[in-house]
């Protein structure tokens, strides 16, 4: 079985897989291709992946040659066709929300795997790319949030007066929200958190923030871990809630999705210009709607002297750090479709099942049958 690793297009820094992640797969029997160059931006060059074992090949040929492609964005759906017709392909495809892509791969028969889909269970959390990500897009939201705000993140005593920290609100305790959270403690803030899961609350205040609470939510123990939608009456108590106190934030930084819908609506146009000049909204939830009714993607706008920055492929601005992890999140779910160098797909294992989007012309995946069907 050859497994090929292509470079990504030029938004994207990181790579599917390291060269140590590499050698570990090529241990298990498998032989593996890189694209010349597809490390260089994370800062492995094509000698690397040579040393750990791999072929350096043009692009082309990986289509080709290999039995599998291990990506991190979706392909285009002609290099698609230039696969193997029995191929299997691995990637982040946002299969939910790319209807075209994911007909495309039913249409053409094609075995894909989408790594978004990973459910959220114990089991499976050394697979959850969603969440190995969502760690570096916490950090570096807090890092450009620190960098965009007009004043100090810690409190400072010095000869010329006191300095009061910055203030935090973070919208949405997930692992991205925890992560920001934790980032703006360890920087000096004073944080504020707000989830509409009770589960989150301990955590919240484990790390030393101040939970905010709204009674009433809706909670649902099937959406492995993610918040539902809730009531019209919560929804508008808790932009009450968050308006409150958005106007004595510094900074919010949301972080608040529901997979396979828009982002939720929670800081309104009227919120944004009750806020501070000054002040900087960071939304993580861009890609998907925004969380900030005037959130534009991959865009920095400036509303009344308040910052709103619609971030988009924020894990590719740390890339070493991010392949790694993504890499090993990979050789994690390998495992399961790899048996004595060869591809073995068991589709009795809960976590093959719900991940694949799709093989030999059937929707796998219970949410992508559905979407189908529409």
């Amino acid at each position: 079985m050859k497994v090929g690793i292509l470079k990504e297009p030029k938004d994207e820094a990181r790579v599917a897989m390291l060269p140590e992640a590499v050698k570990t797969l090529i241990s298990w029997g498998a032989e593996v291709c890189v694209e010349t160059g597809a490390g260089q931006t994370a800062y492995a060059d094509d000698d690397a992946y040579r040393s750990s074992g791999a072929e350096i090949k043009q692009r082309a040929e990986v289509l080709a040659e290999s039995d599998m492609i291990c990506g991190i964005q979706a392909l285009p759906l002609e290099e698609i066709s230039k696969m193997k017709p029995d191929a299997v392909l691995l990637g982040q495809m946002g299969a939910l929300f790319n209807s075209e892509l994911t007909k495309f791969l039913i249409e053409q028969k094609r075995t894909a795997f989408s790594m978004e889909l990973v459910p959220r269970t114990t089991r499976a959390q050394s697979m959850d790319v969603l969440s190995s990500m969502a760690t570096v897009l916490g950090y570096k939201a807090t890092l450009l949030a620190a960098n965009s705000l007009p004043r100090f993140f810690p409190m400072f005593m010095t000869a010329a007066g006191s300095i009061t920290p910055a203030r935090v609100l973070v919208i949405g305790a997930g692992v991205a929200g925890l992560q920001a959270i934790a980032t703006a403690k360890r920087l000096g803030a004073t944080v504020f958190a707000f989830d509409v899961r009770q589960a989150a609350k301990e955590e919240v205040l484990s790390i030393g923030a101040k939970f905010i609470d709204v009674a009433g939510a809706t909670e649902d123990k099937s959406a492995g871990g993610y918040a539902v939608e809730q009531s019209a009456d919560f929804i508008q108590r808790q932009k009450d809630t968050i308006h409150e106190h958005a106007q004595k934030a510094d900074i919010i930084i949301t972080t608040a999705q529901i997979p396979g819908r828009k982002a939720p609506l929670l800081v309104e146009e009227r919120t944004v210009h009750a806020m501070k000049a000054g002040s900087v909204i960071v939304d993580l939830a861009a890609s998907s709607g925004g969380n900030c009714a005037l959130t534009q993607p991959d865009q920095t706008k400036d509303i009344n002297g308040v910052r709103i920055i619609g971030v988009g492929n924020l894990a590719a601005e740390l890339p070493q750090d991010a392949s790694k992890m993504y890499g090993k999140n990979y050789l994690n779910f390998l495992k399961l479709i790899i048996k004595d160098g060869a591809i073995n797909l068991n589709f009795e294992d809960d976590i093959v099942l719900s991940t694949c989007v799709c093989h030999a012309g059937e929707a796998k995946n219970s949410r992508i049958a559905e979407m189908i069907k529409q």
